[in-house]
Parts: C-alpha cells; structure tokens; sequence
C-alpha cells in the first residue's frame, strides 16, 4: 500500500505544494504545484487564498502525512514575520486535518536528497526529478522545494 506524504514549501508570495507516494522504494510524483498569491491583495485574503487552495491539495492528494519545510531566516525580519504566518495556516489546516507533520530543516532536506547538508539548489532539483523520473525540474523553484520536503518527509515519517 503507498504512504503518501504532501511536502509543502512555505511562503506568502509562493507556496510550493507537491505529493510523493511511496510504494516499497519507488516514488512517483502525483500532484505538484505552486499557489501565489499578489502582493496588491490585502494580507488577509492571501492568507485565505493559501488556506482554501492547500485544503483543496489536501482533498485531492488524501496524503498520509504532511512535511512542512522548517524556515530559516537570516537578517530580513519583516519578511520572516509574514511567511511565518502564511505557514501558521498551513499549519492549522494540517491539524484540522488531523494529519501526522514532519518538519524538516533546509540542510535535513539537502543531506537527505544529495548526501551533504550543504547541496547548492540546483542538485536538489537535479535530485528530485531524479528520484521522482520526471521529464524535466519542476518550476517554480518553489515546487521542487516542496517535491524534496516530500521526499524527506517519507525518508523521516512516523512510524505506524
């Protein structure tokens, strides 16, 4: 039976979505994407439109789990405070759901996709349309974002 897991790439303007079944060691992509939201919007209506498209993710993958990449931030407060926001409701939908979460952490997903916490953006993505035989990288860089916390949320998901 496949264990499906939706990785999500938390953001205000971006949120990268994408869901990963596993079946013994295959994976497959099923869905993948990435939801924006305009900055000419009020902060409550993008914070909305994320919701009601993430429950829609949420219906349409049925996934097992759900892995949130965790956020880091160096000196730029202001957009941290937004973004961490945009991933409380994700968060929230995710309880509501009652759906079981792994929160990776940026160099957790390099080393788990490249064997080396320190992997540059472009060998994840050359690794996640790798392990998921897709034609091409997803874009935006937000989608493949969210394929590899799907991926390593798999590689770290609870046991059953």
């Amino acid at each position: 039976m496949d264990t499906v897991c939706l990785g999500i790439d938390p953001g205000l303007a971006r949120v990268g979505y994408g869901a990963v079944a596993q079946s013994g060691f295959k994976l497959r992509a099923l869905n993948y994407g990435c939801i924006e939201t305009s900055p000419k919007m009020s902060f409550t209506e993008r914070l909305l439109r994320i919701y009601d498209e993430m429950q829609t993710q949420i219906k349409i993958c049925k996934p097992d789990l759900v892995s949130i990449e965790r956020l880091f931030f160096g000196r730029n407060t202001t957009t941290a405070e937004f973004v961490y926001q945009a991933r409380g409701v994700v968060m929230l939908l995710v309880a509501q759901n009652n759906l079981p979460v792994v929160e990776p952490k940026p160099n957790q997903i390099k080393l788990a996709l490249c064997g080396t916490g320190s992997a540059v953006k472009s060998q994840i993505q050359g690794m996640v349309q790798k392990f998921l035989a897709l034609e091409e990288i997803p874009k935006p860089d937000d989608t493949a974002d969210a394929l590899a916390a799907a991926v390593t949320g798999l590689a770290f998901k609870i046991p059953s």
